[in-house]
């Protein structure tokens, strides 16, 4: 069995920075570290969790709280997360609150109870209670919705100038009327993707009107029984701007059935390119945001934040990309 001794040999450093890179310290110069992951991998090197456990007194176990685990996106990140996190001798218990904040609040006393390393947390709401968790100097990073106040360390998107983006691509490919069906109001990355459309409304010096719009559940469910009543209407949207994957299955099905064609029709862009986003006909047009860097960004700020807890915290805030595709054309 490989020691501490083998793997820093192998990578050409002391025994302590080899401890110190395993353990997320923020000192140890990225190289280095880097070359001590990748000996500990080829070693097949384990620390000694109850030894350290010990020294710690908190498991070496980070817990992954995220709002949708049926959802790619989240999922990208768990395995972003989880890629960082093994790395180094953690562990991940991933938990689904599935926009329930009951049972976020559940999942986040399960983290204090087994006196987990550090949560990262994907909020059901802007006004999510993490005071427990600080309380007791559990580290926390945000993912993909921001808390309300800036003591935590964030991973963002800037959605809204993505959502901008996507529906002035529609309406610069000729599409009049572009609706918009987005998630529930008071979840962040709803009401931004929402934001983001309403300017590039303004900006295409188009008129705004509510009876473009449908708020529901970030589920295909929900968004098909949104895009049935937007296009039952007299004047109904020839293009729709859709928050998420899960939501756009509902969208394609009802247009399925109601005889539109994607694209000819109705254009279409989705947020999240799902990997069988170009199998459907036509191709779908997609907000592609970088939910595996998103994980591993977390992951890292996380393990810093472990080995640091008096570091300042930082927001990082990622860009999404335009996918442009069949959907979005009526070439």
């Amino acid at each position: 069995m490989a020691t501490i001794s083998d793997v820093a040999s192998m990578a050409g450093v002391s025994t302590a920075t080899v401890s110190r890179a395993l353990n997320g310290k923020s000192t140890v110069d990225p190289e280095l570290a880097a070359r001590v992951f990748a000996a500990a991998e080829e070693l097949g090197y384990s620390p000694n969790g109850p030894a350290r456990n010990l020294r710690r007194q908190e498991a070496a176990v980070l817990a992954l709280i995220i709002s949708d685990v049926e959802n790619p996106f989240f999922t990208a990140i768990a395995r972003g997360v989880e890629d960082v996190a093994q790395a180094v001798g953690y562990s991940v218990v991933l938990c689904n609150s599935d926009e329930s904040g009951d049972k976020e609040r559940r999942y986040i006393d399960v983290a204090i109870q087994e006196r987990v390393a550090g949560v990262i947390l994907s909020p059901t709401s802007t006004t999510t209670n993490t005071k427990r968790l600080t309380d007791r100097g559990m580290p926390v990073v945000a993912v993909d919705r921001p808390l309300p106040d800036d003591e935590h360390d964030m991973v963002l998107v800037d959605t809204r100038m993505a959502a901008k983006e996507a529906a002035a691509h529609l309406f610069a490919q000729g599409y009049e009327q572009v609706g918009c069906i987005t998630g529930p109001a008071g979840v962040r990355t709803a009401d931004d993707r929402l934001a983001g459309y309403r300017d590039a409304v303004r900006s295409a010096k188009k008129r705004s009107s509510a009876r473009l719009v449908r708020r529901t559940e970030y589920k295909a469910a929900g968004a098909k029984a949104a895009t049935v009543g937007l296009m039952s209407q007299d004047d109904p949207p020839d293009a729709l701007l859709v928050a998420n994957s899960s939501m756009v299955i509902g969208v394609l099905e009802a247009l399925d059935e109601l005889g539109k064609q994607v694209g000819r029709d109705v254009g279409v862009v989705a947020f999240d390119d799902v990997s069988w986003a170009k199998l459907v006909d036509p191709p779908l047009s997609v907000v592609a945001q970088p939910a595996y860097e998103i994980g591993t960004v977390a992951a890292q700020l996380l393990l810093a934040r472990i080995a640091d807890s008096d570091r300042a915290a930082t927001t990082t805030t990622l860009s999404a990309r335009l996918i442009e595709r069949g959907s979005s054309s009526r070439a």
